[in-house]
Order: structure tokens, then C-alpha cells, then sequence
């Protein structure tokens, strides 16, 4: 018997590879999530089988960062073409203005009025159905194992699970009491190593994967979860549930210094991460090194002004107009650009008319390659777990806005500002790979470092993952990883910036890349940042 260990502590720093891979490969941010991908590879599945095995997987593993009751987006390349699917959900028809208006000043981020319908399981169902090879009920095997026989929680999630345990079970009313029971039945979080288990969870998907994930929006999921939204305050009916649906759409792009970055539209923020682009590519960043102030200093300023727009504007483009030509024109990020200066800017929104997250990549032996993300939102989510499910449920209506005025605002059947966002990279027409920065509103500023990291700094995928990242906060406010070297932080406080140097960290984001080798197979990167790994056949 090995005497007792700390499995969260390494006092001694660490260095990882980027993998490479002959075949198929499976990056994402727990271990065992991974396993369930490849899992499917060796099955004889393909890059979407992998990538939908692993998220499902993820929901029990990475339980503080997405689960059943998620949202989530994607990226598919087929080996010719790139297409994109939407899964967020929808505000209840029950949840209008008047509702929140009459007891909060602005969005509750807990509780029934977060909750949007969740979008993940049909998202699964209709990614399956257009680019799946093996039975859908084979995808949920991992996932249920793990749940009904339990697994060792890894040291990362077992952080951010005790961090959560005085947020969640401190929370008054009715609703929030099945929190607990699930996540914390014997009071506390599991620790490092110990195992964590939920029948619940693993009867829960039993019945997805027999019903096509359709009994979550018209069966005996659906009735617990309209049952305890009745019964607890909760607005969600049996229509809004059946109602649902996934949304395919085109990705939009920009070019980048010969390169096509691939992003979801709007409601997704990731037309953030290209607007910036866009702006910084007007500056040749080859000037100065990466870890400089100079580099910095550029990279913030653009991102800065590019999210002033993307708050401003970004909205469900079903209720209102988005203005994504206007907001990708070059032209208009040339306006943009004339802007920054040698000094740290206010940002404020243009006028282009005028002118708790996981994160997974997948790719296989035949050239497909997914990005895929899904996430509660915050953390656990709204706090509302259904009993007798082990689902909780996100809390994705905290992103609307209770201004009547701006396009975000909150409107029933309504789908809010979302900041989930899946990447990807090609040149010439011909894939590169899949990325991804899960993390808020910090994803559009992972998704622009890890760009110009590999095109402006010609860094490798785990390199590029691993490289202090720096992240804006708000006006003039950037924090910086701990690890960034000194003259970084000097260079950008003598620019006007107010710099803080924080603790690397989940806050940074934590990501995945995979790119395509010129003579076939692939090369992969996993954050540091997070349990996982890349892992390849």
C-alpha cells in the first residue's frame, strides 16, 4: 500500500510534446473522455463518432463544465467541405421581460430564469444522423460505464468541484436541493482520486441513446423536467422541450495572412475572434518577438475594440439584424486599426453599417475533423439539477440583456448571446485542422492567440497551447499569466495599460489543437491547463 499522496501537487515544472499521430487522434481535457473517443476509432467510427462519444463522456467526468443538460456547437470537415451546426437552445415561452424585470436589475445567472432549453443531446442526435458511422447507442457506452460504475476523479476537475460545493449548496429554494445529492452526496466534493459515480446520470443516458436523445425533448425526461419546473418555480413546458431544434449553418471566415479562420456565426462570438483578426492584421507582428510587450500591446487593442462591436452587436439573427458583412468587411477594420497607438485605448463600439466550458477535437484516418464545444455556462450551471436524472441544467439566459433596446435582449423563443465557439483553420481550400479556447468571453481571445501563435510565430500546437496568455477584462484592464515574462508586464503598464498578473489558470482558457501534416497524419496540442491530453491510434 503506497503511503498517502497528493495528486493535485508537482512541485517541479513539466513538459509536454505535441503528439503525433499516423491516424486517428482525440484531444480534449480529461483523460478518460479521450479514451472514449479513441474508442470509437478502434471500432471503426469516424472523426464524429469519436467526437461524440467524447463529449457525451465529458458530462460525467468534467461535470463542472458541461453535462446533459448543455448546450453545444461544431465544426465538421467532411474532407471536402466545412460545415457548422448550432446547438444552443432557446428562452421558455414563459420567460419574458416583464418576468425578470419584476424582481432583478439584470439577468439572474442561478436558478430557473438562466435556464435556456438545452441544446446538446439533439445536437448529438443530428450530428449523428448526417455525418455518424456507428449505432448511436454505441457512442453513450463509455459515458454510462463511467457513470454506473464510477471513475477517479482527476486533480484539475477536483479543484474546480470543491470551488463549487459553498457556491451551489448554499443556495435557498427548493430548486437547488438536488444539487447536492448529486454532486456532493456526502457533503463535500470528491477529492482527487476518489470516485464519483451517479446511477441517476447513467439511466439518464441509457435513455437518450435508446431513444435518439428524443426523450429528453418528448418523453420521461422531458416530463421530470417540466414536473420539477412546475413544481419549483420554473417556466419551461412540454412545448418549449418539443419545440427544439438544432440549427445547420454556413461558418463565416476571414483571411489571415493567406489563411481562412472558420468560425460559427451569430448567436456565437466567434465572429469576435475574426473581427480582431482582421484588425491586427494590418500590423506585421513579425517586428517583434511573441513574449514582448510590442506583440502584446497589439493583440489587446484589436481584440479590444473587436469585442466593443461584438457586445454591441451580437444577437440572435432571428430576432435581430447582425451586421456580419459589415462587422468582417476589411475596409471597416482598417477604420478600426487608425484607432490604436502606442497608448492603451478606451474601447468603444463602431459603426460597421457605415462603412464553465469543454472544449474537444477529433480527427481520423480519412481526413475528417471535427471542433466541437459544449458547456453549462457557469460552472455547474443555473444550480438546478432534475431529480431522478442527474441532469443540470444550464444557465445560458444569464447572456441576455434587459434592455428592450439592444439586440440581446431577452425575447421568449429567443436564443441568447452565446460565447461557446468551435474553430477552425484551412489554406487554399484544404483543411488545416480543428482548435479551440473554452472559457467564456475568453474564448474569442484564445482562439486570436492561438492564430497568431501558429501563423505569426510559426509555433507548434503545444507550444502554442502552453504559451502565457494574456486576456482582457474590461476599459483599459488586461491580466497576464504569472508566468509571462517580467518586461511584458512593464512594457504594457508604460503603454497605459492596467495590467494584472494572475495565476495560470481554467480563467485563460484551456484548449485543444489539431493541424494536419503536409504528408499526412497529424500533429496535436492539449492545455496544460486541464487533466487531458491528445492521444492518438
Amino acid at each position: 500500500m503506497l503511503p498517502p499522496m497528493d495528486l493535485s501537487s508537482n512541485p517541479y515544472s513539466t513538459r509536454r510534446h505535441s503528439v503525433i499521430a499516423p491516424k486517428g487522434v482525440v484531444a480534449t481535457s480529461q483523460p478518460l473522455a479521450v479514451q472514449a473517443g479513441l474508442k470509437m476509432l478502434e471500432l471503426g467510427g469516424n472523426a464524429v463518432d469519436a467526437a461524440i462519444a467524447t463529449a457525451i463522456a465529458l458530462t460525467v467526468v468534467e461535470p463542472t463544465s458541461n453535462g446533459i443538460g448543455s448546450d453545444a456547437f461544431a465544426l465538421v470537415w467532411d474532407g471536402s467541405n466545412l460545415s457548422g451546426i448550432n446547438g444552443s437552445g432557446r428562452a421558455p415561452t414563459g420567460l419574458t421581460l416583464d418576468l425578470v424585470r419584476g424582481h432583478n436589475s439584470s439577468m439572474p445567472q442561478k436558478g430557473w430564469l438562466s435556464v435556456t432549453v438545452p441544446g446538446a443531446p439533439a445536437l448529438w442526435r443530428d450530428l449523428h444522423a448526417r455525418f455518424g458511422k456507428l449505432p448511436f447507442s454505441t457512442l453513450f457506452e463509455p459515458a454510462i460505464q463511467f457513470a454506473a460504475n464510477g471513475y477517479p476523479v482527476s486533480p484539475i476537475v477536483a479543484y474546480y468541484w470543491a470551488r463549487s460545493v459553498p457556491v451551489y449548496t448554499n443556495l435557498p429554494g427548493a430548486e437547488y436541493k438536488g444539487w447536492g445529492k448529486t454532486f456532493a452526496p456526502n457533503g463535500h466534493a470528491p477529492r482527487s482520486g476518489e470516485k464519483w459515480g451517479s446511477h441517476d446520470h447513467a439511466a439518464t443516458l441509457r435513455r437518450l441513446a435508446a431513444s435518439n436523445s428524443d426523450d429528453f425533448y418528448k418523453g420521461v425526461i422531458a416530463e421530470a423536467i417540466v414536473n420539477f419546473a412546475s413544481e419549483t418555480g420554473g417556466v419551461i413546458t412540454a412545448a418549449d422541450l418539443a419545440a427544439h431544434t438544432s440549427t445547420w449553418v454556413d461558418p463565416i471566415s476571414t483571411s489571415y495572412r493567406g489563411y481562412d479562420v472558420w468560425e460559427i456565426p451569430p448567436n456565437g462570438q466567434g465572429i469576435v475572434a475574426l473581427t480582431a483578426l482582421n484588425i491586427l492584421e494590418g500590423f506585421d507582428m513579425g517586428d517583434s518577438q511573441r513574449d514582448t510587450a510590442a506583440s502584446f500591446h497589439l493583440q489587446v487593442e484589436s481584440l479590444k475594440l473587436a469585442f466593443a462591436d461584438g457586445l454591441r452587436y451580437i444577437a440572435d439573427p432571428d430576432f435581430a439584424e447582425v451586421p456580419v458583412a459589415g462587422l468582417l468587411d476589411k475596409g471597416y477594420a482598417a477604420r478600426r486599426r487608425a484607432l490604436i497607438g502606442n497608448k492603451a485605448l478606451q474601447p468603444a463600439p463602431g459603426d460597421p453599417n457605415s462603412g464553465g466550458t469543454v472544449y474537444l477535437c477529433t480527427a481520423d484516418s480519412d481526413g475528417m475533423m471535427v471542433s466541437f464545444i459544449q458547456s453549462n455556462y457557469g460552472g455547474f450551471g443555473s444550480g438546478v439539477v432534475v431529480p431522478g436524472t442527474g441532469i443540470a441544467l444550464q444557465n445560458r439566459g444569464g447572456n441576455f440583456n434587459l434592455d428592450p433596446d439592444h439586440p440581446n435582449h431577452l425575447r421568449p423563443g429567443k436564443r441568447p448571446y452565446h460565447t461557446i465557439i468551435p474553430g477552425f483553420l484551412t489554406h487554399d481550400g484544404e483543411a488545416v485542422g480543428p482548435f479551440g479556447v473554452m472559457g467564456g468571453f475568453m474564448q474569442p481571445q484564445g482562439h486570436m492567440q492561438m492564430i497568431t501563435n501558429t501563423i505569426d510565430y510559426a509555433m507548434n500546437p503545444q507550444a502554442s497551447l502552453d504559451a502565457p496568455r494574456w486576456q482582457w477584462t474590461e476599459g483599459k484592464t488586461v491580466q497576464i499569466e504569472s508566468d509571462a515574462h517580467p518586461s511584458i508586464l512593464s512594457g504594457l503598464r508604460a503603454m497605459g495599460h492596467q495590467v494584472e498578473s494572475v495565476e495560470s489558470g481554467g480563467a485563460f482558457g484551456r484548449g485543444q489543437i489539431i493541424w494536419r501534416l503536409p504528408e499526412g497524419g497529424y500533429v496535436a496540442g492539449s492545455d496544460k491547463r486541464a487533466d487531458g491530453y491528445a492521444a492518438s491510434l
